[in-house]
């Protein structure tokens, strides 16, 4: 699917509704240069979660986790890490997180990410945001 996104308002809706339809042991992929949207929309899947609370970049803690009513999203930002500090994060255990989702900002090519997952991609455009999302879960 691609969109086009006028207004920030727009890509938290978007989050929003890819938030809906996550669930645990979910991970989703982020992929974009600085200021493309990534942090807004994680605050839609936040929004879908059942969290209320703030949502900011995690560039310099490198993870925030948001404990929503519905799911936990564990937000890591690989910005920052070399290639053998990701496995440092736990990974694994997050993604076995019976409550949680993982969100990556700036997913490293290095890693082998699981191939079920949701993969978006923002671009700067003229007017707002391009964004493609591919949902690589089984039967979505």
């Amino acid at each position: 699917m691609k969109l086009s996104l006028a207004v920030e308002a727009e890509t938290i809706r978007l989050g929003e509704i890819i938030g809906r339809s996550l669930e645990a042991g979910d991970l989703v992929l982020l992929h974009g240069e600085l200021g493309a949207g990534k942090t807004t929309l994680v605050r839609g899947l936040a929004r879908a979660a059942g969290y209320r609370g703030r949502v900011s970049s995690p560039t310099f803690a490198l993870a925030h986790v948001y404990r929503g009513s519905r799911l936990t999203l564990h937000h890591l930002d690989l910005y920052r890490l070399e290639g053998g500090d990701v496995g440092e994060l736990g990974l694994d255990e997050l993604l076995h997180d019976p409550r949680g989702v993982v969100v990556v900002e700036w997913p490293r090519a290095d890693v082998r990410w699981p191939s079920r997952r949701v993969e978006v991609r923002l671009t700067h455009a003229k007017s707002g945001r391009r964004v493609r999302v591919r949902d690589r879960r089984r039967g979505r």
